[in-house]
């Protein structure tokens, strides 16, 4: 018990950098600048801050609750409400991915028929979509692997997603090790640069299709939307 309470508290400020992350998303949601959503501006972000909201206090009752865990009843709870949170947060995710993907489709479109708006709001409105798509794909990347926070660290690494550079060196220099949601919005970062891999490799299926997704959209968008609208200044 004092192994899965140690992981659980260390893992506390990776929930709340990801529920941070998500408000960085409705940020940018609210400063396009385009008509670049389905339907109402408003509505992309109210829906994801009404996922938010009890996402965070489940969230807080959880850790509140792991101080106070002792029998294995106790565990057994917190480890379902995680279970539950965790597939919250991926409906959560979901939504953005399809939000911001019907943005660049939009933007996208709205280049070819020739009636999209100013240079500068072009690349504003590209900027916000790829920013926007790395932290969603760095959410994506942080729930599914080694089966997202509920069980990383508490089950067997043989089930990574990702091989991290730690993870290569002798256990006793990197014994208790775990990413962090940084490792992954670093991961996602690199992705969207650079189109590949950089230091951390993808094992599984699923990682290997989550990076072809997010380079694609990051090319598209640098490709195509950044280009066009560099040269209408022009």
């Amino acid at each position: 018990m004092r192994h899965e309470h140690a992981i659980i508290h260390h893992r506390g400020l990776d929930f709340w950098s990801a529920r941070a992350a998500v408000l960085v998303i409705i940020c940018l949601q609210l400063l396009v600048i385009n008509d670049l959503s389905f339907g109402p501006r408003w509505l992309a972000p109210a829906i994801e801050a009404a996922l938010l909201m009890p996402l965070s206090i489940a969230t807080a009752w959880t850790q509140m609750a792991t101080q106070r865990a002792v029998e294995h009843d106790h565990w057994y709870t917190i480890g379902r409400f995680r279970v539950f949170i965790r597939r919250m947060a991926l409906v959560m995710t979901g939504v953005i991915s399809i939000m911001n993907c019907g943005a660049l489709a939009f933007l996208v479109r709205a280049l070819l028929a020739g009636h999209a708006g100013p240079g500068t709001t072009l690349l504003v409105d590209a900027l916000n979509i790829w920013v926007t798509n790395v932290i969603v794909f760095a959410l994506w990347f942080w729930s599914t692997d080694r089966g997202g926070p509920p069980t990383c660290g508490l089950v067997k690494r043989a089930q990574a997603d990702f091989l991290f550079p730690q993870m290569t060196l002798p256990d006793r220099e990197i014994r208790g090790w775990l990413p962090g949601f940084v490792d992954y919005v670093f991961l996602a970062f690199t992705n969207a640069t650079a189109f590949s891999p950089t230091d951390t490799l993808p094992l599984s299926q699923r990682a290997k299709l989550l990076m072809m997704a997010e380079a694609m959209i990051s090319l598209l968008t640098i490709a195509l939307v950044a280009a066009r609208a560099v040269n209408i200044l022009a």
